[in-house]
């Protein structure tokens, strides 16, 4: 669930956006006493996540809007579906129905591809997880999307946890190196996670203590080779290129953990439209 001071913020910068100086349109077209009802429709099947988005958009611009929600976030819809229905001022469902849709179609989008790669991975112990590769100020929706389709979360920001890459290493002077100053800083709470892309540097990282070993960019055999050398002493997270084809072979490869950055960077937006009745 999403709390509103979370989301408001989010909401009322988007409706600024598109209504800078009002809407020139509906303000000049239609009596401010006048009253409808829509309809959110799903044009295609997938997941839906955002209903709650959806609706703090109408109830910012109006707190007398009825909406009622006649699915809930993570549940399949098919096509011709009815997401919700909304009721109030017709201005107030005019001048809220991009920002509205928009939302609630990336967030769908991101939903049902996420729930596609989960699919993918069933009966493996391997999880489905997002990356910092989101939208500029829409990570905390777009990470929950993620949720809504079956995935989980990575960290939400540099500041959740330490993640040891390829240029930290390179600034460093190695893994070891890198590790050691981690661990002689952080708080003993935080896990230290490190990046690794030969079997040489799965072992380097194993010797001084990471909690979690990336495998970046590995080919399924040399990945399946750095999970027998592991062998349950760290968590194993895949990651690099990872698709709806690769992802079966990737989790049985025996990997705890898949991180996918395309389920939140290249969703397709899942396609919602608003009906008057």
């Amino acid at each position: 669930m999403l709390d509103n001071i979370h989301i408001d913020d989010i909401i009322i910068r988007a409706l600024k956006e598109d209504m800078a100086l009002g809407d020139i349109t509906t303000d000049n077209l239609i009596d401010p006493e006048s009253k409808s009802t829509a309809y959110l429709v799903a044009k295609e099947p997938g997941i839906i996540a955002g209903i709650q988005v959806a609706e703090r958009v109408f109830t910012l611009l109006d707190d007398k809007v009825g909406f009622l929600a006649r699915v809930e976030d993570g549940q399949h819809v098919e096509k011709g579906e009815i997401i919700a229905q909304i009721s109030g001022h017709t201005s107030v469902l005019l001048k809220g129905e991009r920002t509205a849709l928009n939302f609630l179609q990336r967030m769908s989008g991101i939903a049902t591809l996420t729930n596609a790669f989960c699919k993918k991975v069933e009966g493996t112990k391997a999880v489905i997880v997002d990356t910092r590769k989101t939208t500029p100020g829409l990570r905390i929706l777009e990470k929950y999307a993620v949720r809504a389709g079956g995935g989980r979360n990575h960290r939400f920001s540099l500041s959740d946890g330490v993640l040891i890459k390829d240029n930290h290493i390179n600034a460093c002077g190695g893994i070891r190196q890198a590790v050691e100053k981690a661990r002689a800083s952080v708080p003993h709470t935080v896990r230290i996670e490190v990046e690794v892309e030969t079997l040489e540097q799965v072992q380097e990282a194993l010797d001084c203590g990471a909690d979690i070993i990336m495998l970046d960019n590995m080919d399924i055999d040399t990945m399946a080779k750095a999970v027998k050398v592991i062998n349950g002493r760290a968590i194993v997270e895949a990651s690099g290129s990872v698709s709806l084809e690769t992802a079966r072979s990737i989790a049985e490869a025996g990997v705890d953990v898949i991180s996918v950055g395309r389920i939140t960077h290249s969703a397709p937006a899942l396609d919602i439209s608003m009906k008057f009745q």
